[in-house]
């Protein structure tokens, strides 16, 4: 299938899908694997081709304040435009592609999630950004069969193709900034900047938004780093925008020692006494931070057992103590 956004550069085509903006010569593939220059037009390689069904928890993407308690259909593909040699998922992120089985259509997808009794469809596992066609699709489809659409991802994307999926139906996206400019430029290959900036124009395009940072040792975890995270996320995105801390596990290629709870339990206070409203931890066997207190009285309002909601005391989205709004779709 022929690629949405793309320009001629030169003898070459530029992919405008996601920040590396490729320039392409005739045959060539972009850094991702998923796209190609044919006959001057770049088409995508992986449309409708799922590595990963799964009808998840939507707390497990992680999404607290979008939805409580309910189920999404997730869907992964193959590939990522990031190089983070601690992914989690890297068999297919790092892949171009498994056993090639027939696409997916969007509205079977869709269609798998009704089935399953799922209230929403989501993206992830690798970066949804490189389905950007078929994520389009799914995401019109859902909205007709009255199912809220989201995405995890990295946030790479370019402007053009976050307005495309916001204009075509994706309500809320949990993005992973990963740590700080010269972190993200090391171990991701990346520009952290541009994820700051698609963060601000989700939310100014109405988008729901949260935020995960892994806490990978030497990476993200000292006081520093989390301090100055913290404080960019409040002061460019706002205190009502939830950002879960989760810990890191040794996979793939990086073998330092998994994040320590005490470092989880000190970038939590941090960050609440940076001025953040709602902050989680994860990642973690009994893990203490998980439940949404009011941040007007702060009285429990969501109180979760791993991924499971036990008690939603919200009325109309409000506490029901104080009556203040909590932020979100609740």
């Amino acid at each position: 299938m022929e690629a949405l956004l793309f320009e001629q550069a030169g003898e070459a085509v530029r992919c405008l899908t996601c920040e590396r903006r490729c320039e392409l010569r005739p045959g060539e593939q972009g850094w991702c694997r998923t796209r190609q220059n044919l006959d001057g037009r770049i088409r995508t390689l992986t449309w409708g081709v799922v590595s990963s069904l799964s009808a998840d928890p939507v707390e497990k993407k992680p999404l607290y304040h979008f939805h409580p308690g309910s189920a999404v259909f997730t869907a992964g593909s193959w590939s990522c435009n990031f190089s983070c040699p601690w992914c989690q998922n890297w068999q297919i992120s790092k892949s171009q592609g498994g056993p090639m089985a027939a696409p997916v259509p969007p509205g079977e997808f869709v269609g798998g999630a009704q089935a399953r009794g799922c209230q929403g469809i989501a993206l992830s596992y690798n970066e949804p950004t490189l389905s950007l066609e078929w994520g389009c699709e799914a995401f019109r489809e859902a909205l007709l069969a009255g199912l809220y659409t989201c995405i995890v991802t990295n946030g790479y994307m370019t402007p053009m193709a976050l307005e495309l999926m916001a204009r075509n139906g994706l309500q809320a996206l949990n993005v992973d900034v990963k740590g700080g400019p010269d972190a993200v430029r090391r171990h991701c290959g990346a520009d952290v900047e541009c994820v700051w900036r698609n963060c601000a124009r989700a939310l100014a395009l109405g988008l729901h938004l949260e935020i995960t940072t892994l806490l990978v040792p030497g990476v993200s975890d000292s006081e520093e780093s989390i301090s100055a995270l913290a404080g960019r996320l409040r002061g460019e995105l706002g205190q009502d925008v939830p950002w879960h801390l989760t810990a890191y596990h040794p996979d793939w290629q990086f073998t330092a020692r998994p994040t320590a709870p005490e470092t989880l339990r000190r970038a939590w206070h941090i960050a609440r006494a940076a001025g953040l409203h709602y902050v989680y931890t994860g990642n973690m066997p009994g893990d203490e931070f998980g439940d949404t207190f009011c941040a007007g009285c702060h009285a429990a309002v969501i109180r979760r057992s791993g991924f499971e909601v036990v008690f939603n005391g919200l009325r109309s989205g409000r506490c029901p103590v104080c009556g203040a709004r909590v932020a979100g779709v609740l």
